[in-house]
């Protein structure tokens, strides 16, 4: 491990110092336990490129390679959130019409 790019450091000179920074960013940030989202605890870890394991609650996702979401999981997610909400209302819509 060198002192400028840290775990990057084993591709010695090639690729370049920018890149390396960036790699090993992305390592450092990568093994760090992230909040689950079922259970909101930090107990998530990286099992494999995508792939996420909850230590608390065992539960196993798929995700972001480096991120627990992607930004197309979070705008996946969202989608399917509001596609729900919308339902929901309706759902309530026809209730209350029927009461009437």
């Amino acid at each position: 491990m060198t002192k400028k790019v840290g775990s990057a450091g084993r591709y010695g000179p090639r690729y370049g110092t920018r890149t390396k920074k960036i790699v090993a960013a992305i390592e450092r940030e990568q093994c760090l336990r992230k909040d689950c989202p079922y259970c909101e605890r930090p107990a998530l870890k990286r099992v494999a490129v995508g792939v996420w394991h909850c230590r608390k609650c065992g539960k196993k996702f798929a995700g972001g390679a480096y991120f627990p979401q992607s930004a197309a999981s979070q705008a996946l997610a969202r989608a399917a959130l509001e596609s729900l909400r919308v339902e929901t209302l309706k759902r309530a819509e026809i209730r209350s019409k029927k009461g009437e």
